[in-house]
């Protein structure tokens, strides 16, 4: 599959580069795409939630009432779970939810991802970019000259590129990211991947050792 190169203003470089089939053109598998998500959604979790339990709660130990003989149901401290202000039976404790997955099963996934987007016509190619000064202005600009404006977009540069990042750190619908670090939920999120001409050794480097 052949892309056209563009320039940051929209306009065709007369160029063309030819999207590596192992990557965006293989058979897409959806069950490999779910366990990615899964596994980049649980190590995002802090896994901090906690709750109290009967012994954890500073309340006194005294026995409400006698055992027997009070004509209703026994009682014992006021921390008991069945009491308003009491501990909570089997709450959250802090937790590590991430899980370990395969490097083979990772890369299919996100192959699978790439030839989603190449397959609904949503990759750009653009020319290596780069902005002087982080300017929301000028990247908003250049999502408009690529006709990507008002869609969710995730720019692939192919190095760490601050200013285009503080750029769109104000924009609700752009998102940027490495090439080295493509993953599988953030490339299903966007509508369109606006990726730079030489991300896409990066990507094809990665994707198929």
């Amino acid at each position: 599959m052949e892309v056209s190169v563009l320039n940051i203003k929209g306009q065709e470089t007369g160029r063309k580069v030819a999207l590596n089939e192992a990557v965006f053109g293989i058979e897409p598998n959806d069950h490999v795409i779910y366990l990615d998500v899964k596994q980049y959604m649980a190590n995002n979790r802090q896994g901090t939630a906690k709750s109290k339990e009967r012994s954890e709660i500073s309340g006194s130990t005294r026995k409400l009432g006698r055992q027997k003989g009070g004509g209703g149901a026994r009682h014992g401290d006021i921390n008991s779970p069945l009491l308003i202000g009491g501990g909570r039976v089997f709450g959250p404790k802090p937790r590590d939810y991430s899980f370990k997955l395969n490097k083979k099963v990772k890369q299919l996934a996100r192959k699978s991802a790439l030839t989603y987007k190449a397959q609904e016509n949503a990759i750009v190619i653009v020319e290596d970019f780069s902005l002087e000064t982080p300017k929301t202005k000028e990247l908003l600009a250049i999502a408009k000259n690529l006709k990507v404006d008002g869609k969710k977009m995730l720019f692939v540069m192919p190095e760490t590129n601050k200013n285009v990042y503080l750029s769109a750190r104000n924009l609700q619908r752009a998102d940027v990211i490495e090439a080295q670090n493509v993953n599988t939920y953030k490339v299903l999120n966007a509508d369109v991947l606006v990726i730079a001409e030489s991300s896409l050794k990066t990507i094809d480097g990665i994707l198929t050792k």
